[in-house]
């Protein structure tokens, strides 16, 4: 049934898909131009071919690790040279990049120069390199990827004929600008999991940090809580101070079974309100109260920094509760100093938790990606969108945007989502347009417009069943789609809209869209300044679509939920605010 819903599609994509390919043999010389630069960023494997690569080698962690300290000398630094940078290593599954944020921002208030090192990045590849907070400049991305770049080939040898992977490459690339920029720090977020991962041959960093735990990528660092609790637990490092977030019970045992191995003294955070001490409660740049424990994380991890580099400020501790029989001891609240607050309330963290208001469209954008993230999601857009004052005439539509990447389980996902009760689910590609050549940043050459679409397709069907399972007509659904009416016409070569792919109940508010400016077009039909109204695409479009964009035009409100990938938030971003990628 997918197969015949894809025919429906390939006749006109044909012309288009095939000008999204270009070639991928990388420049050999340096160049002045960052999309040089990135291009031939992009010929050293995606973050798919990377986790495959670390699924063949995570038998030997140790060969792994000295590969990448191969990698790191041919580029001309040692491991010893990485001490240097004062860096806090964090991980965790979900609220790591955030926590990394507070905790950048925190110290950066402190007059300190810092660099940050994240991944992915949402619009421009640049963003996993800051300084000071900012994305590093095209101009020294460019300087930098040629030199590290130059630097490995020029050492290949019959012993060492490959260069890195994407993921390894941009880590040594980081570990260059953040020393040659001479930062005071480097707050360092891993990439997958912990003691395999690439960034795990920092020997010595000043404090470490794992936030909350999860169920993700387990083809690699397990299926059940304690082994991913062992992964993470492979940054701890002798003498060196870690904290973490509460955690349930045995996972944390692990945690704790792992720290003692390592000679690391680990650490329980309290939770914010305690180093709120009764008064007034802290503000944060960052929506959500799933990120109150990021903060608190943030707050240990920045306070430690300090004291370690002699930099503390000795400010009250306040009391804390004494649990009986805790498996690893609670660090004490003190009372945050005027630079961490304003840290705090300053942090800034594109497609989390963002709200993008644009009149009578407003853009929600959350990358939760796991089954628990995608909870704090819900609970995140329950609170801010749907308890908002509706409109007087009730007019308000509410749209899912969604999309999954590897090996998640979407329909567990999407379960989830129901509660939001949305009028509309709209399912499409990470790729901005169907001809994806003209954007290098957000190249990825492991998947093919036509997988990526067999998986959206797939979504559709899973939200159609889930719907079903619900109880047949689904109450919320839009009027025009609870009457009934004529069934969907065949499907239409001349049309780009995705006419569903068997038949199927009435009504099913799911759509599938080639690629992400076709479906925010059809959303927000002509009432986003940035967007550009739905162009006529066919004769005979499915009806969910042509009576959607007639209640879409009219509704005094229309709130959209952009969620289920970092990628495609990234893909929106870029869409919705075109400053993004200048």
């Amino acid at each position: 049934m997918v197969a015949r819903g894809l025919r429906a599609l390939r006749g006109a994509l044909r012309a288009a898909a095939a000008g999204r390919r270009f070639s991928t043999r990388p420049a050999r010389a340096p160049a002045v131009d960052y999309q040089d630069a990135i291009r031939a960023l992009n010929t050293l494997q995606t973050n798919a071919s990377y986790l495959e690569q670390v699924k063949r080698e995570r038998g030997d962690p140790r060969a792994q690790l000295e590969a990448m300290r191969g990698f790191l000398e041919r580029s001309g630094l040692r491991v010893e040279d990485l001490d240097r940078l004062n860096i806090i290593h964090v991980t965790g599954t979900k609220g790591k990049g955030s926590a990394c944020a507070f905790t950048e921002c925190i110290l950066r208030s402190y007059g300190l120069k810092t660099g940050f090192y994240s991944s992915p990045h949402l619009v421009q590849v640049r963003e996993r390199i800051r300084i000071n907070g900012q994305p590093i400049s095209k101009e020294l991305f460019t300087k930098y990827f040629w030199l590290v770049y130059n630097r490995l080939e020029e050492t290949k040898d019959p012993v060492h004929a490959s260069m890195p992977a994407y993921f390894r490459f941009l880590t040594i690339m980081a570990f260059h600008v953040f020393l040659q920029e001479k930062v005071d720090l480097a707050v360092v977020e891993v990439g997958i999991g912990g003691a395999y991962d690439c960034t795990n041959i920092i020997r010595a960093p000043v404090v470490c940090g794992v936030s909350s735990l999860g169920i993700d990528h387990t083809s690699i660092l397990g299926d059940t809580m304690e082994k991913i609790a062992w992964q993470k637990g492979g940054i701890f490092k002798p003498g060196v101070p870690a904290f973490t977030v509460a955690q349930p019970e045995r996972p944390l045992e692990v945690l704790r079974d792992r720290a003692r191995e390592r000679e690391c003294p680990l650490y329980l955070c309290p939770e914010l309100d305690a180093f709120e001490g009764g008064r007034r409660a802290l503000e944060l740049g960052l929506a959500g109260t799933h990120q109150r424990s990021n903060a608190a994380l943030a707050l240990q991890l920045a306070r430690t920094w300090l004291q370690r580099r002699g930099l503390g400020e000795l400010k009250e501790v306040l009391p804390g509760a004494e649990l009986a029989g805790r498996p690893v001891p609670l660090a004490p609240a003190f009372r945050p100093t005027n630079a961490m607050v304003q840290g705090l309330r300053e942090t800034e963290w594109l497609g989390r938790t963002q709200v993008l208001p644009r009149g009578p469209v407003t853009w929600y954008l959350d990358g939760a990606h796991t089954t628990s993230s995608v909870q704090a999601c819900v609970r995140w857009f329950r609170q801010v969108a749907l308890n908002q004052e509706k409109p007087h005439d009730s007019s308000e539509v509410r749209v899912l945007l969604f999309n999954a990447t590897g090996d998640r389980d979407t329909a567990a996902l999407l379960k989830l989502l129901l509660p939001c009760h949305f009028d509309y689910a709209v399912f499409c590609p990470n790729f901005t347009e169907v001809s994806a050549a003209s954007n290098a940043d957000q190249q990825n050459f492991n998947v093919t417009l036509e997988n990526a679409l067999t998986r959206c397709l797939e979504n559709q069907r899973t939200w159609t069943r889930l719907l079903e399972e619900k109880g047949g007509q689904d109450p919320w659904l839009p009027a025009p789609l609870r009457t009934g009416g004529l069934l969907p016409p065949p499907p239409t070569r001349g049309t780009l809209l995705l006419v569903p792919p068997a038949p199927r109940p009435l009504n099913s508010p799911a759509l599938v869209f080639p690629c992400l400016a076709q479906a925010l077009r059809w959303v927000a039909q002509g009432r986003d300044p940035q967007l550009a109204a739905p162009a006529a695409v066919g004769a005979h479009p499915h009806p969910a679509a042509s009576s959607g964009a007639v209640l879409l035009r009219e509704a005094a409100a229309v709130r959209v939920l952009v969620t289920g990938s970092l990628h495609l938030v990234g893909g929106v971003l870029r869409l919705l605010d075109p400053a993004l990628s200048q």
